[in-house]
């Protein structure tokens, strides 16, 4: 399924969702498996971020702040993804994508996005994203608000990799 397509359906089913769940909130997108998804019969590793996208859109409605990032001319761009692999999800499958924003510092949002056939942890996705307003990154805490407690280690040793790059 073309992400277009996927992201005019995650909209149409995530709008009686809309502004039900805090920033900092876990929020849940569902999703089918279809033959467009997939190689022969596994999902094929782009359609993972396709997926991710898609759960992205999907939190982005049920936190409301589709609004606000829309209104203030607010955009998030990606600045790195990683993909984790356990087991393969296959062709006709329902997937269940878990989203939750785990860090914001002033420069950087770190979301994860689990991947679930029941309750089997499948694959994460995990993206680092930048607030943009035009060129000027913003400090993602003016959208999320404040996110407490310690950076994560595997972000730290994420962004010492990047760095090393």
């Amino acid at each position: 399924m073309s992400g277009l397509l996927r992201n005019f359906l995650t909209i149409l089913f995530a709008l009686w969702r809309y502004n039900t769940a805090l920033p900092q909130a876990r929020t849940s997108a569902r999703f089918f498996i279809t033959p467009f998804d997939t190689g022969i019969a596994t999902l094929k590793s782009d359609k993972y971020l396709q997926l991710a996208e898609s759960a992205q859109v999907d939190y982005m409605l049920q936190t409301g702040l589709i609004q606000k990032t829309l209104a203030s001319g607010y955009s998030f761009v990606n600045a790195a993804q990683m993909v984790k692999f356990s087991q393969p999800i296959r062709l006709f499958m329902r997937v269940r994508v878990e989203t939750q924003v785990v860090f914001a510092d002033n420069r950087c949002a770190w979301f994860s996005h689990g991947f679930f056939v029941g309750e089997a942890r499948h694959a994460e996705v995990l993206v680092k994203m930048k607030l943009k307003n035009g060129p000027v990154t913003v400090t993602p805490g003016l959208l999320l608000g404040a996110f407490s407690g310690e950076q994560p280690q595997w972000i730290q040793r994420w962004e010492d990799t990047l760095a090393a790059l």
